[in-house]
């Protein structure tokens, strides 16, 4: 049973990597802005750069794969704020692109007074040169939504298996993965580092913070998915979420200890509460920085390794085919890496926000109770 249950995931595994090959592949060998024609009129050659940052950045149209040279991509709506007022409009205007000759920035062609500049990051911009404000519904924002929605989803199915059958009824279906993840941030994470009375309070944001990223990191890794959690922006909101609950939770004697330490001489106060201060901060920017580029950085080593085998075929196509089965091979593991890292990463960034929140709202450790176990301790050395 375990061999057939272990082959049957390979399978699975096997075959979301190969279409996750194809559609990259695919992107690779018809992307049209990728690459620039040589001024001798030979073959173009391909933009690695361009396909690696047009997969990860966000876009305001859902590119799927190629069939052919014939993009398969979902228009989305876009939600302009201009000097004429709002403008909604469909993404699918913005068809043609070239290089401009002048700038060598990419853009598509105009509509109704704007067109599209595509970089590091794709932006909506004026034909005069006029301020907007971009409200559209990007890929990023979709997804967002979409994990959203099967977040509720999910949550409300199990809440209401619960509902009709109890505790006491074994669980089934999702009711079974939720309720191991469930138990596990409980007793491994809001127990230990906000005690037995308080984690309760704080049940509610941890499971809400673990699932929205690790359902949006799976999302991430299908194929033509959105690299939502590689977004900065994304990350920082959500960190913004957890120190804001620790600012507002902490008690007198967190902010006593930062702005006032006790028992320390006044001259060493002077640099020791700035740099405290500064460590306040620090911890929203750490939790933003390492869930980001964790997963930027999965995302780009599988697309770098998947592009080493157009880069030999480009040079020869022996070595193109020779190569090949080595960077599947490494695209393999590094996937089934990531999957992994996706829910670690979804733990680390919950289990920190617990230890943030419990520095925060720890409370005062009394002389006299230290004391109290002080025989205990010398009897257990002895």
């Amino acid at each position: 049973m375990r061999c057939k249950s272990l082959f049957s995931l390979l399978i699975v595994a096997f075959g979301l990597f190969c279409l996750t090959n194809s559609v990259f592949a695919q992107e690779a060998s018809a992307e049209p802005v990728a690459a620039a024609a040589p001024a001798n009129g030979g073959e173009k050659k391909l933009d690695i750069g361009e396909i690696i940052f047009g997969h990860v950045g966000d876009s305001h149209e859902w590119h799927f794969f190629e069939i052919g040279e014939k993009p398969v991509a979902m228009p989305l709506p876009m939600i302009l704020y201009t000097k004429d007022g709002v403008k909604v409009m469909s993404s699918g205007h913005f068809e043609e692109w070239g290089k401009d000759p002048v700038t060598g920035v990419v853009k598509s062609n105009s509509h109704e007074g704007v067109h599209i500049e595509k970089g590091m990051k794709e932006k909506v911009v004026a034909d005069d040169g006029s301020e907007i404000y971009d409200l559209s519904i990007t890929k990023n924002v979709l997804s967002l939504l979409i994990s959203v929605v099967l977040l509720l989803w999910i949550g409300f199915s199990v809440a209401k298996k619960y509902k009709a059958g109890g505790a006491t009824k074994a669980p089934s279906g999702f009711q079974n993965a939720f309720e191991t993840a469930i138990l596990f941030i409980r007793d491994e994470v809001a127990i230990p580092n906000l005690g037995k009375s308080k984690h309760g309070r704080y049940m509610p944001l941890l499971l809400t913070l673990f699932f929205f990223i690790w359902i949006n990191n799976l999302l991430g890794l299908l194929p033509g998915g959105a690299n939502l959690t590689g977004n900065i922006a994304v990350t920082l909101c959500l960190s913004l979420i957890s120190f804001l609950v620790m600012v507002g939770s902490a008690n007198k004697h967190f902010w006593g200890h930062l702005l006032n330490p006790p028992g320390v001489p006044f001259f060493v106060k002077i640099v020791l509460v700035p740099i405290e201060i500064i460590s306040l901060f620090i911890k929203p920017v750490a939790l933003t920085i390492r869930l980001f580029a964790n997963i930027l950085a999965g995302h780009i080593i599988i697309l770098c390794v998947i592009s080493i085998i157009f880069i030999f075929a480009g040079l020869n196509k022996f070595a193109g085919a020779g190569f090949a089965p080595i960077s599947i091979a490494f695209s393999i593991f590094m996937f089934m890496l990531e999957l992994l890292v996706a829910a670690i990463q979804a733990f680390i960034f919950t289990n920190l926000t617990s230890v943030f929140i419990g520095s925060a709202i720890e409370e005062a450790h009394h002389h006299d109770d230290d004391h109290a176990h002080e025989p205990e301790s010398i009897e257990i050395m002895m």
